[in-house]
């Protein structure tokens, strides 16, 4: 039985830090298996996080200039954690950092140059996965399905709550998934005006009330009507979320209490579009499901039919992680690990760029 040995690395809309885990994967009756062996988050120092969070702003020449550096980042990190954790590792298989992402117009723009990283990381790294989407005419995103659908098939639905919101489910055998909405971009935007990363477990959230106005805003955004595939990026947040958040005069606790229930409404939406079963089961993952009040009101406006499943926190961390270094397998296998279905291209396909160091 052949074990595959990788690190996957990831990191989200939301700027929390990188993420790596250590993750064995080896078939089953040929049903894929597998098991996070190690993982460690390393939060961003402020100029980092700014560098990321502002990239979209950059000239070409300082945009890649910034990618071959935190490719270098990357590779050193990595390298780090391989080495501390004394681990055997067959390849690394990085998402990188989204720093563009407009599909309307054909592009998309993961940081991290791939080389840099081989290089100082000293092993051969698997990276780009979605610009061979967009070249067949898909949006690039979402890519986490394929890890739903091979890794997760037990769950009616997977909801992923990073920066941004997305779902996974089977539709008469064909893998759908699209980007919801809003998620943690919106509460992390809102709770950094007051210096504070996020609001751990909601707690200011639920101590504050529903700002009719925004809420009718947000969920007036003409985005929820687009039919899917479809996907968003930081350029979407910046353009039309940002202004309906700061033009909101109210306390910390109504904007965070408010976002919430936006982001929720929206969640249920979906799920009541695509089911008319009973005893169903929701996965959720990202930092979002360590958010009890959102989890809570969640559950509230979800039909009790509709149970919400919240995994250990290590997978709730890492699933991502743990999906791209899987993807990473997938590429090294030659099989499918992006789906037409999902992201709109005219075929399914193969995707990364393998890198060997130098």
């Amino acid at each position: 039985m052949k074990i595959y040995k990788v690190v996957g690395m990831m990191s989200g809309t939301s700027l929390d830090g990188l993420d790596l885990a250590y993750c064995h994967f080896w078939k089953k009756k040929d049903q894929w298996q597998f098991e996070i062996k190690a993982s460690e988050s390393i939060s961003y120092a402020p100029k980092m996080q700014s560098d990321l969070k502002d990239a979209i702003h950059l000239s070409a020449e300082k945009l890649l200039q910034l990618h071959n550096e935190y490719g270098n980042w990357l590779g050193e990190r990595a390298k780090d954690f391989i080495q501390e954790q004394n681990l055997e590792v067959n390849f690394i298989a990085s998402h990188g950092h989204t720093s563009h992402h407009r599909p309307e117009l054909g592009l998309t723009f993961q940081l991290g140059s791939g080389q840099h990283l081989a290089n100082a990381s000293e092993h051969t790294i698997i990276c780009d996965f979605r610009s061979n989407d967009l070249a067949l005419g898909g949006q690039g995103a979402p890519l986490v399905p394929i890890g739903d659908r091979l890794l997760f098939s037990e769950y009616d639905f997977c909801l992923n709550l990073g920066g941004i919101s997305n779902i996974s489910f089977e539709l008469k055998g064909r893998r759908i998934a699209y980007d919801i909405g809003l998620a943690n971009m919106i509460l992390n935007y809102i709770t950094r005006k007051i210096d504070l990363d996020y609001d751990e477990n909601g707690t200011l959230a639920r101590s504050g009330t529903i700002n009719p106005m925004m809420l009718k805003k947000l969920n007036g955004l003409s985005y929820y009507l687009l039919p899917h595939p479809k996907s968003i990026g930081y350029e979407w947040f910046l353009e039309k979320v940002v202004p309906i958040v700061n033009e909101t005069k109210d306390s910390t606790e109504n904007l965070l209490h408010t976002a919430i229930h936006h982001i929720c409404e929206k969640i249920a939406q979906q799920v009541a579009l695509n089911t008319n079963k009973t005893n169903q089961k929701l996965f959720v993952t990202g930092g979002g499901a360590l958010n009890a009040f959102l989890i809570e009101t969640l559950e509230q406006k979800l039909d009790s039919k509709i149970e919400v499943v919240v995994p250990d926190k290590i997978l709730i961390e890492f699933k991502e992680a743990l999906v791209f270094a899987f993807m990473g397998v997938l590429r090294s296998e030659k099989e499918i690990n992006v789906l037409k279905t999902v992201t709109g291209a005219k075929r399914d396909s193969s995707s990364g760029v393998i890198f060997l160091p130098n």
